[in-house]
């Protein structure tokens, strides 16, 4: 079958700042593991040289930053992000972002601006904390993939609350908003617009690493690049599993209490090898 890197999509990450590239490029890099034919990481201009080291196969593209080293409103300002978006499949934002004001605005506009579909973690999602209104799907594909702390500031409830009644908060706040909601945590539920529900079966403790989030980002946005024409709550779904059974693998290899979040990305092509495994059983 004849394919090149332009048949499986185009991500672009926007993410990154000073003191948080490892965030963006972990984003990126399991963007590619999972099948992504290319990903391109738009971040602070100070911060660039740090993330482009990281990965070869990583492209990257410099952003105007505010003073603390996070993007600016100037990247949209200026046009630079609208031309950056030209040829786009799909764009997550938020890993490693930074929490300063400017760069939280620049965020609610870039939400509510492509039609893309956009995946939303991390600073991405604190940027919508206490003021989900400000987000407008109106249809389009908007993922988002908070864990417990970051869906309480989403919704105005505490942690222990979502934690109780995840699946009842869950699914109101999608068919709310209009998202597809990833609720990370033990047995991670995807949420449709439409009030769906799926409980993930894969994934384990050792998942509960800084960077496991990052890795998610990547592995959703790749496949929702990859399958346009499928449902997009399906797809979410999908990558929510592959991202718990490369979790899995590296339990198995490397034990629970010693993972890092680069151990569940190096274990994407095992996880793989796996599934087509299971396929032909």
């Amino acid at each position: 079958l004849e394919a090149h890197n332009g048949n499986f999509g185009h991500v672009l990450v926007l993410g990154g700042s000073l003191g948080k590239t490892g965030a963006a490029a972990m984003a990126a890099k399991a963007g590619l593991r999972s099948g992504a034919g290319l990903v391109t990481v738009a971040t602070a201009k100070g911060a660039l040289p740090i993330i482009a080291s990281m990965s070869m196969e990583i492209m990257t593209e410099p952003l105007p930053e505010t003073d603390s080293g996070t993007v600016s409103l100037r990247a949209l300002k200026d046009g630079i992000l609208d031309t950056l978006m030209e040829g786009k499949s799909v764009l997550a934002v938020g890993p490693g972002l930074g929490r300063h004001a400017e760069t939280a605005e620049l965020v609610r506009e870039v939400v509510n601006r492509y039609d893309v579909p956009i995946v939303i973690d991390a600073d991405g999602l604190n940027a919508f904390a206490g003021s989900m209104e400000a987000l407008k799907a109106n249809k389009r594909v908007r993922v988002l993939t908070p864990h417990p702390g970051e869906m309480g500031r989403l919704a105005g409830r505490k942690t222990a609350e979502i934690v109780a009644h995840r699946l009842e908060i869950a699914r109101k706040f999608a068919q709310d908003h209009g998202v597809h909601l990833v609720l990370k945590g033990f047995r991670t539920l995807t949420a449709s617009p439409e009030g769906q529900i799926w409980v993930n079966p894969t994934g384990n403790p050792g998942m509960a690493t800084g960077g496991s989030g990052d890795v998610l980002t990547g592995i959703t946005a790749a496949l929702l690049a990859q399958y346009p024409d499928r449902s997009p709550t399906e797809v979410t779904a999908a990558a929510v599993y592959l991202h718990g059974l490369a979790g899995d693998i590296a339990a198995r290899e490397l034990g629970e209490p010693s993972m890092i979040a680069g151990d569940i990305l190096e274990a994407l092509p095992k996880a793989y090898q796996e599934l087509k495994q299971r396929q032909q059983c």
